[in-house]
């Protein structure tokens, strides 16, 4: 009983103690009433981002690990360019002393998977050269500078044999010759490559690139490149009938093989060989020296007529006679990138390269990047070559070439945090059979540039102004006495300036 008294007692206890915590409503002291709570702050406004360094690029990891991931890398440039063109230069078939032009030098999108540690495949899209009279798709009825075409530049699949060897094929551009003939056109030094470094351009390669097996690796700080590339046909047009006497041109029917190679060895900081290009200038980030030295070989790639012909062409032109040459590319060159003061964020960045081409008797090639002028109104009883109109002279040929560049990295905090200036110097100097003096002395081509990059955030957004001097050779003449070499008469340097914008991602 008593007991039971005292768990009544308890129970009630709680059933009051709940009341006052869930039931009880107290009344209002007495007197003014309570002032109103303040209002809760706004949350508060978050800090933009820090931007960082844009690093491995836009990177899809398909593995916690990242060991397998996707990559793309992309790049453009567009070209604002004032050029004095060469002696009687036409567009569309109207005379132009100078003019100032727009075009797209470059716009490339590049995808690069991996999926095991051994095996890598890499896909390199996009187009070159497009401007209002050029680069357009073939035969477009709008006109020839409509629709750029958006093509395949490389698509390699490799496989990892070991840390010393991998080994790829497809259409690659695992080259030969120099360091500059796989040349990163995202992180130059200059404003454009010097266009000799590629001298097969287009002829027996697809702009640069080459169909066929490579191997590749590194050996402590030896690095080297090996490849055998089928060669694309080159122009149907040159035949025995229609070439000059004496002067060698792509030999249309080829079908050996080509053989190329490059190595150099790295004194200093490694550089990564993942991807084929080859940086030129690393904006003080790293301490490079490297010396290399490459070849390329293409039997009787190219062919030429011993003697006139004149007449009416055979069906078959071939039966005239010919002879075939072997093409025979040799380069040595040397590449030095360190910085000078790492407080200040200067360096300095040098590259030298030597060339010693053999296409076969007085072949020259005559080119403009992004040429501005459509043909050439050639004077009474001219007997030049006719595609030395625009901003087009001799780049490549059966000779001897000397380039080099150099680029001075300023103080970080000249212009602010983030902005860097780097001017630079180039030089290009070509000895060719094929270009005389009127007394039979080689005529030398020499090429200067200067210009300045301003870098808003490295390599992935910069501006660079150049200016070039270059030489007019569009007065010469073919003598027939000369046997195919072409006597220059005159020339005059003529200004060109460029100003380049870029965004690499």
């Amino acid at each position: 009983m008593r007991n039971y008294r005292y768990s009544l007692a308890l129970s009630s206890l709680l059933l009051v103690g709940a009341g006052s915590a869930f039931g009880q409503v107290l009344p209002p002291a007495p007197g003014t009433p309570p002032a109103p709570a303040a209002p809760a702050p706004p949350p508060a406004v978050p800090a933009p981002a820090k931007s960082v360094p844009y690093g491995a690029g836009m990177k899809v990891n398909l593995s916690p690990d990242g060991s397998k991931y996707l990559r793309f890398i992309g790049w453009a440039q567009a070209w604002a360019q004032y050029n004095e063109n060469n002696s009687n230069t036409l567009r569309v078939g109207v005379p132009k002393n100078d003019q100032l032009a727009f075009s797209i030098r470059r716009a490339r999108l590049i995808t690069l998977a991996q999926l095991n540690p051994r095996f890598l495949l890499l896909l390199d899209l996009g187009m070159e050269n497009q401007t209002a009279v050029s680069g357009g798709t073939p035969n477009d009825p709008n006109g020839p500078g409509h629709r750029a075409p958006f093509y395949v530049h490389e698509a390699v699949g490799e496989y990892r044999v070991n840390k010393y060897l991998s080994v790829g094929g497809g259409l690659n551009f695992q080259v030969g010759i120099s360091r500059m003939s796989a040349a990163s056109t995202a992180t130059m030094l200059a404003y454009d490559i010097p266009v000799v470094n590629f001298p097969t351009l287009d002829q027996t390669d697809q702009f640069g690139f080459y169909t066929g097996f490579y191997a590749k690796g590194r050996v402590g700080g030896f690095d080297y490149r090996l490849a055998v590339d089928e060669p694309f046909l080159p122009s149907q047009a040159n035949t025995p009938a229609t070439v000059r006497t004496n002067v060698a041109a792509f030999y249309p029917r080829n079908s050996n093989k080509i053989y190329q190679g490059y190595f150099d060895y790295e004194f200093l900081d490694k550089e990564s060989n993942l991807l084929p290009f080859t940086t030129g200038t690393y904006l003080g980030t790293k301490r490079v020296f490297n010396i290399g030295a490459g070849f390329h070989y293409n039997a009787a790639g190219m062919f030429s007529r011993p003697a006139a012909f004149t007449g009416t062409a055979p069906a078959d032109p071939f039966t005239i006679p010919f002879r075939t040459h072997d093409i025979k590319l040799f380069g040595a060159d040397v590449f030095y990138d360190a910085p000078i003061d790492t407080a200040s964020n200067t360096a300095v960045t040098f590259y030298g390269v030597y060339y010693n081409y053999n296409f076969g008797p007085n072949y020259v090639r005559n080119a403009g990047v992004n040429n501005p002028g459509t043909s050439i109104a050639p004077p009474t009883g001219f007997t030049g070559a006719t595609n030395l109109y625009g901003n087009a002279l001799p780049l490549i040929g059966t000779g001897q070439t000397l380039y080099a560049q150099l680029g001075l990295l300023l103080p970080k905090k000249l212009l602010g945090p983030k902005a860097k200036l780097q001017p630079y110097v180039a030089y290009l100097h070509n000895n060719l059979e094929g270009l005389r003096n009127p007394d039979g002395t080689i005529k030398g081509v020499n090429v200067y540039d200067a210009g300045l990059n301003l870098y808003l955030d490295g390599h992935n957004a910069k501006f660079t102004l150049n200016y070039r001097a270059r030489p007019d050779f569009s007065d010469q003449s073919f003598i027939p006495a000369n046997n195919g070499q072409a006597t220059v008469n005159s020339v005059n340097y003529r200004p060109e300036v460029t100003l380049q914008a870029q965004v690499y991602l």
